[in-house]
Parts: C-alpha cells; structure tokens; sequence
C-alpha cells in the first residue's frame, strides 16, 4: 500500500478500524476486494481524516468557491447561476488556503460551487493549494471534463473527482439538472476521470423524483469502482426550497437507511448517507446495550456540522454546514482558525449536549447529532431537533406540518 506523508500511521490504523466496524455492521462483503483495489488510493485522499460520518469524511474543508454555474439544477442547494462580484479573489483565494493548510487535522479541501470549474483561476488556485501540501477534490456536475481536462486536473494535484449524479435513468438526471444533455456529459466526465487515475466519488442527492433508482446507482456505482458515494437527501434550501415537497417523510427516511445498508452487502463501493445521520444508530441495530457502542462512538460520527466541516461560502462567509447557512465570521476580517473554534455556532454545534429536543434526549447524539441542516430548515433553529428522525418523528408533530405541507418554516 502507498501511503502518502501526511497520513500518518496512527491515522491510518483508524481509518482501518472504521472500515472494520463498518464491514461488520453492514455485512459488507466486498471489503476485501475493496481492500485491494480501492483502499490504496481513497485512504490517502481521506488525508488524515478518521472514522465516517455525513459528506464522507470526519475532518475537512470545502471552499464554494463560485455562484456561477452551467446548470440550473432544480434541487441545488444554493441558487447559482452568475458569479457573484464580491466573491473572494485569486490573492484572498491564496490566503484561505494558507489558513486551511495551518488548521490541524484539516489536510483535504474539496473544491465546490456553483460550478467550481467555470472559476477563471481555478487551475492557479489548484496549483496553489497543491504547493500548500492540501489534497484537492473537485465537487462538480462533471460536463465539463473530458480526458484532456481530467488529466490536467490531475496535474494541479486533483486527486478525486466528486460527480453529481441522480439516476441511471438519463430523463431523470437531465430533468433533475435541467440540461437535454447533462447524463451524456456527467458519464463522460466520470470516464475520463477513471481513465486519469482519480479517485471517483458519486454525488447522488435522494428525492421523491429519483428514490426508485437508488439500486440502479449504487450497481453503477459498484460497476465502475467508485470509491465512495454520498447519498444525500434533499434539504430544502437555495434553489431546493421551491420543490421541499420531494424531500423524504421520517417514513422513507427510515426506508433508505434500511435499503442503502441492504445495497451496501453487495457494493465494493462505499455508500455514505448524508443529511441522514440516524444511518450510525440505525448501523448498531438500535441495540442500547451494544458493549461495542463506545467503540463505534469513535468511527461513527453523524453530522459533520459544527466539529469536523468548514464550509467557505463564495464570499468568505464561514459556515459548519452548506445546509446550515449561518455564518460564524468572514475570512476577510477574522482568522479562519479563530472563527472555527471560538465562533458561537461552530462552538454550539461541536457539543452535542447543546441539541434541543428529542435529538438532544437521544442516548445516540453522539454517534447520529441529527441533521442540522434539516433542523434549520423546518424551524430556523440549528439546535432543534431532526425533522425526519424516524426514531422519534412521532412525538414531534410541530415538525410534521413541515413535510406535510412541504414549506420550510422560515419560508426560505
């Protein structure tokens, strides 16, 4: 196994362990070939970062680093479109990433939008962030990669690609990102990627639209040998709060986190939930006297929001979460390590004793946290409790009217 410098093997040792746990909780039975194949590659891009939890990883950075976009995708959760004229510049770009390389623990910073490559300096930023010694992913809808772009991605010191991609069914898909020819574009992009040695993330964000192709995606998924895939949900929120009524019931909540674990016996690909952190409780079997619940407690983490993201908006705003949009100080007036440990936000949310609620009653908090982001969107509250827990969704019928109307309580 290479194994690059900044993992170290105390690090790597845990990552290990989680993937161990995992295994064992999951009934994974593609461990060992993921092992051999896949393991080499996507333990390093992790970059130091340990145990599992929402968007992937424990610990990292992701940097929006534009509101423009070629695609006018119906469940965005930002409202991209057009470049903003305040957003941060090539030289306020390089001191960011100075920032982000100096935080400890913190060594993978995954490049999002908008549309990140639409950015005119993007490739200066990747070089620099590169000569700062950080691991780049792009977040991205893929059309706009073919093999010469994937393989100078490579060269700036891209190390995986993160591709948006909602079903294997291309009406779908191309429904969902509003282009005729967003699917031929995306699988494009995610060849060439593969062909350019990358680690393959898939980005597929679960909605009433597309909840019926998730097998089709996560065989997709295995067929390639992608390393990891997010499964979001849909937060209604940005662009996304026009269509709330397609985000999932605490009912088929509860369905997916069943049906991705079925999905994940047979997919050498690692399927992550995201916005669903109840999937670490619902890993346990929600058995509360698992003797190996402490142990899991320190490989499975739930909602990343507050403690193990830095979420960079386009303009320097700094928030735990891009589906919590509340701003724990500005890069252009506050030290990036400042905001993120002496915030009041990022303070809040990093102790899970602070939650309200059923989520804040939950023996779980520590290994679930609920998601914030959900919590926000039904109440305006960051600290409320889980709209979509199907744990306990029965004794919160305040949060019902949420999915039942599909408008999110601030009306945003």
């Amino acid at each position: 196994m290479v194994v690059a410098p900044y993992v170290s093997v105390h690090n790597l040792l845990r990552q290990f362990r989680a993937a161990l746990l995992f295994k064992k909780s999951t009934g994974w039975r593609h461990f060992p070939d993921w092992l051999a194949r896949n393991a080499w590659h996507s333990i390093p891009v992790a970059a130091g970062a340990v145990g599992m939890g929402c968007i992937g990883f424990g610990t990292h950075a992701v940097w929006e680093v534009t509101e423009a976009c070629n695609l006018r995708c119906r469940h965005c959760h930002a409202t991209s479109s057009t470049a903003s004229p305040d957003e941060l510049d090539t030289r306020e770009g390089f001191h960011l990433l100075e920032q982000i390389a100096g935080l400890r623990g913190f060594q993978m910073l995954a490049f999002s939008g908008g549309e990140p490559l639409v950015r005119k300096d993007i490739d200066d930023l990747l070089a620099y962030s590169k000569k700062q010694g950080l691991v780049n992913v792009i977040a991205t809808n893929g059309t706009l990669i073919d093999y010469a772009r994937a393989k100078a991605l490579k060269e700036l010191g891209v190390k995986g690609v993160a591709v948006s991609f909602d079903s294997t069914d291309p009406a779908i898909h191309n429904h969902i990102r509003q282009s005729p020819t967003a699917f031929e574009r995306a699988m494009r992009g995610i060849e060439a990627c593969r062909r350019a040695g990358m680690v393959i993330q898939l980005n597929y964000t679960a909605m009433k639209e597309n909840i019926r192709t998730l097998p089709e995606v996560v065989r997709f998924a295995h067929e390639i040998h992608a390393d990891i895939m997010l499964c979001y949900q849909l937060v209604p929120m940005g662009r996304g709060g026009a269509i709330a009524a397609s985000a999932l019931s605490p009912e088929e909540n509860r369905a997916l986190m069943c049906t991705v674990r079925a999905l994940q016996k047979n997919a050498i690909t690692i399927v992550e939930p995201v916005a669903g952190p109840q999937y670490w409780s619902h890993l346990l079997d929600r058995d509360h006297t698992d003797p190996k619940k402490l142990i899991r407690k320190s490989a499975f983490h739930g909602c990343a929001a507050g403690w193990g993201l830095i979420y960079v908006k386009p303009q320097g705003d700094v928030w735990p979460c891009p589906f919590v949009p509340i701003s724990g100080g500005n890069i252009r007036n506050m030290a990036l390590k400042d905001i993120h440990r002496g915030s009041d936000i990022f303070c809040k949310l990093s102790n899970r004793d602070n939650l309200k609620g059923k989520c804040g009653e939950c023996e779980n908090r520590h290994i679930c946290g609920g998601c914030r982001g959900k919590a926000y969107a039904a109440c305006g509250d960051a600290l409320e409790a889980d709209p979509t827990c199907y744990l306990h969704y029965q004794a919160m019928p305040e949060y019902l009217a949420w999915m039942q109307t599909g408008t999110p309580a601030q009306g945003s």
